[in-house]
């Protein structure tokens, strides 16, 4: 049995899946999930982010932590995350770069957020010489001390639930069947409360997404920053404010279709950053203006670091260099695309490269 066989004879038992089961399902079910039987990452994989582009990413990242946990008083003892590792090169090149922050890499406890076997498995691999914990849940870490945290491309792929404007009402989008394959439908118009807010910024057949589980997360990160000091650094495609249709199948680095060959693809939507600081408030803590990545990248000083790093390099290397740079920060790429949100307590400064 393969996972759409599964998910028709889950649909005829049971009835439409939401769009959010049927995202689970895709990415995490546990014999056919997506990110539980492969490594998806890189040029043999379905999809490059930013810390395969080139080292500097993680090198800025992590200099950017050490700097907010020396503005914090250089607490002796915390937890160093990350939710959603990939391969483990985002926190090898933090961890390199950091090494010039004196005290910082001894006093942190490297916990790891990860549910892929296969991904753990390169992390390990990774991070060897670093004796990473990993985490089933973001639930699971450490309550008790200050914690600075990355999530790189982590909330984009939780699940969604989807609903189209009816009226007054909401109908939800389901995956059910059609002539015995998956496709898209709708449920019952019905009242929710959830979306009670959103009747004053949508109109008719106009559709919303809904992250059930990107609120409470954030909220557990932000009370641990609160509570015990730290930092946050997410960094996602998307934007402030949600509206329309975003969920996306990327297969071999091309865009595929979300319901063909289910498993096989990386499915993701746009984050709705509004949502992860409202929860953030919720909490007491601070969170930074949403920033463009290129913008906060230039701030850390992603060019003065290009240039160091060219000196030498001739031909296909010199080249590589030029184009990881560009990708990154430009608006017609990465730039503008991709967002950053800091978190920080109420009495700190937001982390380099961010304004409160």
């Amino acid at each position: 049995m393969n996972l759409a066989e599964h998910l028709i004879a889950r649909i005829r038992a049971a009835g439409p899946l939401s769009v959010a089961d049927y995202m689970a399902d895709c990415l995490l079910h546990p014999d056919y999930g997506y990110y539980t039987t492969r490594d998806p990452l890189g040029a043999g994989g379905d999809f490059t982010t930013a810390p395969e582009i080139s080292q500097i990413f993680g090198e800025l990242l992590g200099l950017a932590l050490a700097q907010s946990w020396l503005d914090q008083g250089r607490p002796a003892a915390f937890t160093l995350a990350e939710l959603g590792p990939g391969r483990g090169t985002l926190m090898a090149d933090l961890l390199r770069a950091a090494r010039a922050v004196p005290g910082f890499c001894d006093a942190a406890d490297l916990c790891l957020v990860e549910a892929s076997p296969p991904l753990r498995a390169v992390q390990a691999g990774t991070l060897k010489d670093h004796s990473p914990r990993w985490l089933d849940r973001v639930e699971d870490l450490p309550d008790d001390r200050p914690m600075f945290v990355i999530a790189n491309e982590f909330f984009d792929a939780l699940p969604v639930r989807q609903f189209l404007r009816r009226g007054d009402g909401w109908c939800e989008r389901l995956v059910g069947l059609r002539d015995g394959t998956l496709a898209f439908g709708l449920g019952a118009k019905a009242a929710q409360p959830a979306l009670a807010h959103r009747l004053e910024d949508t109109r008719e057949g106009d559709l919303v997404e809904i992250c059930e589980l990107a609120a409470p997360i954030t909220a557990g990160l932000a009370a641990r920053i609160t509570a015990h000091g730290g930092a946050a650094l997410i960094v996602d495609y998307g934007d402030w404010h949600s509206l329309g249709d975003t969920l996306q199948a990327v297969r071999a680095h091309e865009p595929a279709q979300v319901l063909a060959d289910p498993g096989t693809a990386d499915l993701t939507t746009h984050v709705d950053f509004e949502v992860l600081a409202q929860a953030a408030r919720t909490v007491g803590c601070s969170h930074s203006r949403l920033t463009p990545q290129g913008v906060f990248l230039e701030r850390l000083g992603i060019t003065a670091r290009a240039q160091a790093l060219s000196r030498g390099l001739t031909g296909a290397a010199l080249d590589d260099l030029v184009r990881a740079h560009r990708r990154l920060t430009h608006p017609e790429e990465m730039g503008n695309l991709f967002k950053v949100l800091g978190l920080y307590p109420t009495q700190a400064t937001p982390p380099p490269g961010l304004d409160s």
